[in-house]
């Protein structure tokens, strides 16, 4: 029979257990809601689907998008953005910041004008842009050509780098200020391509 003594080393045991587990238990949604917070206001992970914003970001590259700055801050033109309404459904966009609210915006013969004069775009490759016109698997989906346009309060134009394959603003219009879900892309991966997606990149 069990003596008291191994019964009380067992119970206390059997505490023992039950409090390393429960502690793991803790220590396991402390975590996730740690997660969840850093997704939710500060660090958004993304995966790049497509080539819409080629050669600035591959398709199947993977980093981290920042929430906390696109709360806090007013969006800058050419900011890198990441971007999900319903015109995009379930997908998460990763387009540049063409157009701000107030802009009239114009496209002519390849040239940005905003408010009518000429803005020059350093981070597009055009070159590539026109070798890739009218090759097998690519085409001009979009005129290069807008007529002048005026955009609302709250209302952002916004563009893919590889304007002849990218859907974009010139599709489905502009984006309100809440469907930017977050801003900037630092890529982690390839590890070849690590680094912060600026402005004129």
């Amino acid at each position: 029979m069990m003596n008291k003594r191994e019964e009380t080393r067992n119970n206390k045991k059997q505490e023992i257990t039950k409090t390393e587990i429960l502690s793991f238990v803790k220590m396991v949604l402390i975590c996730f809601v740690l997660v969840f917070l850093c997704v939710k206001f500060f660090f958004r992970p993304i995966t790049v689907s497509g080539i819409s914003m080629y050669p600035t970001l591959e398709d199947k590259e993977f980093g981290f998008s920042n929430v906390f700055s696109a709360i806090t801050s007013d969006l800058q033109r050419f900011e890198v953005v990441v971007v999900q309404d319903e015109k995009t459904g379930d997908d998460l966009w990763v387009k540049r910041v063409i157009g701000l609210p107030g802009d009239e915006i114009e496209y002519f013969d390849d040239q940005l004008y905003v408010n009518g004069e000429p803005v020059e775009e350093p981070f597009l490759n055009k070159k590539y842009m026109e070798d890739q016109i009218g090759q097998s698997g690519y085409g001009n989906n979009f005129t290069n050509d807008l007529d002048p346009f005026v955009l609302g309060e709250d209302e952002y134009f916004l563009m893919g780098d590889n304007r002849p394959v990218s859907r974009d603003s010139r599709a489905v219009g502009p984006f309100k200020g809440q469907a930017i879900v977050s801003k900037y892309v630092l890529v982690l991966y390839p590890f070849d391509k690590i680094g912060l997606v600026t402005n004129n990149e």
